[in-house]
């Protein structure tokens, strides 16, 4: 075993026992190659990666490799999810030096932490116009032996190229645009252009989910009522349900689809894209009515519940893409599979309808996928719709009791805080909306897990937490994260304790993550790790980037909050990022999202009723359940002391000893509502 197995990282216990003598990112790395004067080797991964476990199989596991690798270099492994600040900073190394990026990560770095040379996979024989791996470990080492010059000015080049592109995000643009409803409408037209027509979503294969792009797609119809807008994102929620993509024994997504149909997916299962989809298909069926998108939001949340939730409150990072040494052969069947299961009635229905043919559609098997008219097939069968649903819900529980008795995919067990807050702020959502108390029951117990457990002894809340081992510093899109979940748990449920939380956390943020001087927000904090560069990320990837999420933290709570200094940071930090939305408008969701809100103007709901009470509760569903962009919903028990300043509250009442709902308009409010069909109807119009 190498020093690896002192970590609690899953990812990194994996590679424990490699012949390859690994270091964890530390100083004890970087101090070891100063003293030897060798270069270091950062691998940088996750456990979910498909080709994280090729390039271990068949290089970190070589006896060979790793000889050259303990010799020549020291060897750094990194598990990006624990570190993204490390990854966010080499990762654009890379991408800068060849011009794309990936897992795993491979990079050589100075002694300093400077890189020089980069890619991502390597495979063990040249292949494909790619060197072998050690092809590319013989000329780094003999640059570093021979040709040092070269070597520093290599690293000179891309750390200058590094601080030039740190220096071009912070620098203001005089011709930005101003955030307002032109800037809104230009995405929406840029995203217009760029979508799928045929099979939803956005660009050719691969193609990934981006659910930030459909909530601000329904966020814009919703407020302008723009139906190409509205069109987009409920086709696209459609047509990635019915997709391979979409676990249909299981439930939840993986992570992306290969194809630009959404037929072929890489496997694994990410927390935070179904944590972001199941919100996704919240807001569509809120938007929509839409019965089958709520489904959709259930099945992914009772997916979520039922593999990816922690016993002791928090949520699980991922399962893998692999099983049987094998991409994907967990999830997919034979034809012959499916008839031992289902037997000659239901077998040949279920293939039909999903699509299972003796060809395959996948090396031979197939993913499941529902390429047909439900209503057709049902027509050809001579059955009522509502009765072939019932026989493929009981062949769906059939195939997933076979499908358990295979060997199942890793799970990472790493609870992320970030990750999970974008669960808990679900959860709680999705409860509020259509009335699930136990959701509701998990988000409170997730919230309390991550501000009790995933904390420093100092009480700093950190990243992740590993089997009761928390560690590393919380990133900025841990923290506003956070605030934003609990801040949706207070208007889900009206507890008055997650305000003062919501409050720390916010004024952390702007503490600790904020540059007044600069005008904007870092994804590490002040206090923490040096790196080459301090990172900073503004555009979403596959989660909404800190940035975003603190804005959306800053203005929601300092709405609710009447805190116009909250307001002032969060809105200049807007306009600040306004000309890079304009210029690309796919990489911004969140923002336009946040955006979206602040133009639609707030929309508060004050309940004043006993929570216990079934009338509060009754008001309080109603308030949630319409998608409404600024929705802020407050209130309290008669008498019950605020737990902060609220002038929201002030001169709210019972009507006639009953539970009554106040509506307002930027503080200006209605005469109070007792009746929770009058009070939904005057949120939807």
């Amino acid at each position: 075993m190498n020093r690896l197995a002192r970590e609690s990282s899953p990812y990194l216990l994996q590679h424990a026992d490699n012949p390859v003598d690994w270091y964890a990112w530390g100083e004890e790395a970087f101090a070891l190659a100063r003293e030897t004067d060798r270069p270091l080797l950062l691998s940088i991964g996750y456990s979910a990666c498909h080709w994280c476990h090729v390039m271990e199989r068949e290089s970190f596991a070589d006896p060979l490799t790793a000889a050259v690798l303990n010799t020549g270099f020291v060897p750094v492994k990194v598990d990006r999810e624990e570190r993204p600040d490390v990854d966010q900073v080499y990762m654009r190394a890379v991408q800068a030096m060849t011009g794309h990026g990936g897992w795993p990560l491979t990079v050589f770095l100075t002694p300093e932490g400077v890189p020089f040379y980069g890619g991502t996979y390597f495979p063990p024989e040249r292949r494909q116009g790619m060197p072998s791996f050690r092809e590319v470990l013989a000329a780094v080492r003999h640059a570093w032996e021979r040709d040092r010059t070269r070597v520093q000015e290599s690293a000179g080049k891309i750390r200058q190229a590094l601080a030039n592109s740190a220096t071009a995000r912070l620098r203001g643009d005089e011709a930005a645009p101003t955030p307002d409803a032109a800037l809104a409408a230009h995405a929406a037209r840029a995203l217009a252009t760029a979508f799928d027509a045929q099979h939803g979503g956005f660009g050719q294969a691969p193609k990934f989910p981006q659910p930030m792009l459909l909530g601000f797609l329904l966020r814009h119809a919703h407020r302008t009522g723009d139906e190409q807008a509205r069109a987009m994102a409920l086709h696209t929620l459609r047509r990635m349900a019915a997709g391979g993509m979409r676990d249909h024994l299981g439930g939840g997504f993986h992570r992306y689809s290969v194809d630009a149909r959404w037929l072929v997916p890489h496997f694994e299962k990410m927390l935070y894209d179904n944590a972001l989809l199941a919100r996704a298909y919240l807001e569509g069926w809120q938007e929509s009515g839409d019965e089958a998108l709520r489904v959709v939001c259930e099945s992914t949340i009772e997916y979520v519940l039922g593999d990816l939730r922690h016993p002791e409150g928090g949520f699980l990072a991922s399962r893998d893409a692999d099983s049987e040494g094998e991409e994907g052969r967990y999830y997919v069947w034979t034809p012959e599979e499916v008839d031992a299961v289902l037997g000659p009635h239901d077998g040949p229905l279920f293939r039909r309808f999903y699509d299972v043919s003796a060809a395959g559609n996948f090396e031979g098997r197939n993913i499941l996928h529902r390429p047909h008219d439900p209503g057709a097939i049902a027509r050809a069968e001579g059955v009522a719709p509502e009765a072939l649903e019932a026989r493929l819900a009981a062949a769906r529980a059939k195939l997933l009791a076979a499908r358990a008795t295979r060997p199942e995919p890793f799970r990472d067990t790493k609870v992320i805080m970030g990750w999970s807050a974008l669960t808990v702020r679900t959860l709680a959502e999705a409860g509020g909306a259509l009335g699930h108390a136990n959701w509701l029951d998990t988000a409170r117990s997730g919230a309390r897990f991550l501000l009790d457990r995933v904390r420093s002894p100092s009480g700093g809340l950190l990243h992740v937490w590993t089997e009761g081992m928390p560690k590393i510093p919380a990133l900025l899109d841990d923290v506003a994260a956070l605030g934003n979940a609990l801040l949706s748990l207070h208007q889900a449920t009206l507890e008055p304790e997650w305000l003062p939380e919501v409050e720390r956390l916010a004024e952390d943020v702007l503490a600790r993550f904020w540059s007044a001087e600069e005008g904007v927000f870092y994804d590490s904090a002040v206090d923490a790790e040096t790196l080459v560069v301090r990172p900073r990320e503004v555009t979403d990837n596959a989660l909404p980037s800190g940035s975003s999420l603190a804005i959306e933290l800053l203005l929601r709570a300092g709405r609710l909050l009447e805190r116009e200094d909250w307001l002032g940071t969060a809105r200049s930090a807007l306009a600040r990022e306004a000309g890079a939305v304009a210029r690309w408008p796919t990489g911004f969701g969140q923002l336009l999202s946040a955006l979206e809100a602040e133009l639609a103007g707030p929309v508060e709901v004050v309940i004043v009723g006993e929570r216990a009470d079934p009338a509060t509760r009754a008001l309080l569903g109603a308030a949630l359940r319409p998608l409404v962009p600024a929705r802020l919903v407050t209130g309290a028990a008669p008498g019950e002391p605020a737990p902060l300043p609220m002038p929201l509250l002030e001169g709210k009442a019972l009507v006639g000893g009953q539970p009554a709902a106040y509506l307002c308009r930027d503080r200006v409010c209605g005469l109070p509502i007792t009746d929770p069909k009058a009070l939904e109807e005057e949120l939807r119009q």
